[in-house]
Formats: structure tokens, C-alpha cells, sequence
């Protein structure tokens, strides 16, 4: 038997020291989070997408009272995105959330496993690393490539 470990890196930013880009990106997934429909978690989470060629698409998570019906924010954005642009790879992805009248998480919310593996194809299909950033108030984790959120992540 040999024991074997995976390590992680990320980036850890305050909002404020972001290059550009990414600021507008995560100002964009924070703005998302206002089109949310969460009337039974309230917890709002909003993503923004960005595309090769510059264009930004937004989404939101949306509950439903048959609660496997609804869906998260990533795959809101993410699916729109890959409907409507189906031939412009995804380079980035910016994530946020609030919690009821508590404003925006303290710590940067990370998505679901489900969002991780469609962002694991996503990443497949643009055939290179996606930026993935994760808004808290306390900094923004930027991650480098799909990897640092689901490793040994399954591939088709």
C-alpha cells in the first residue's frame, strides 16, 4: 500500500486588489444574486460567466417547492451560456452569495458537487484551465483549473 496526497492551491484576494477583469466579473455575480429565487433556503447565489470574446453572462439559483426541481446558479449561467454560445469557450466563472437579511457570506461559498462536475466538462470542452473565483467578504479565492475544486474528478 502506498498512502498518496492531493494538495490544492488557490489564490486569496481582496476585492480590491483584483485585476480589473475579474473585479467586473465578480461585481456581476454579486449583482446576480438580487434575481434569485430562494423563498425556502434563502440563500441567494449568484454566478457570472465570462466568454472568449469578452461577453458576460449571469445567472441565478432558482428553488421550486419539488425541491429537486430547482437549480443552482453555476448551471443557470453556465447552460444559458453554452445555449446561446455554443461555439465560445468558457474562460472564467465568478461565484457569490447572500444569506437572507445577513448580506454576503463571510467566507467565499463554494459550488455543489453537481456544478463541479459540469464545470469539469465545461473545463473539457474549452480544452483549458478555468479561472474560478469565489466572492466572500472577507477575500476572493481564486482557483486555477476545475482541479483545485474536484480532484480525481470524473472524465469522459
Amino acid at each position: 500500500m502506498e498512502q498518496k496526497s492531493i494538495t490544492i492551491n488557490y489564490t486569496e484576494w481582496q476585492e480590491e486588489e483584483l485585476e480589473p477583469l475579474w473585479h467586473l466579473l465578480v461585481a456581476a455575480a454579486k449583482a446576480a444574486t438580487e434575481t434569485a429565487y430562494a423563498p425556502y433556503s434563502h440563500f441567494f447565489v449568484g454566478a457570472a460567466v465570462l466568454l472568449e470574446g469578452g461577453e458576460v453572462v449571469c445567472g441565478s439559483n432558482q428553488e421550486n417547492g419539488a425541491f429537486g426541481a430547482g437549480t443552482c446558479a453555476e448551471r443557470t449561467a453556465l447552460f444559458y451560456a453554452q445555449a446561446h454560445y455554443p461555439a465560445r469557450a468558457v474562460r472564467a466563472i465568478a461565484i457569490a452569495a447572500r444569506s437572507g437579511e445577513d448580506g454576503f457570506t463571510e467566507e467565499p461559498v463554494p459550488p455543489c458537487g453537481i456544478c463541479r462536475q459540469v464545470l469539469s466538462e465545461v473545463q473539457q470542452r474549452a480544452g483549458k484551465p478555468l479561472h474560478i473565483l469565489l466572492y466572500g467578504k472577507r477575500c476572493v479565492c481564486q482557483i486555477e483549473g476545475i482541479e483545485g475544486l474536484l480532484p480525481l474528478g470524473f472524465k469522459l
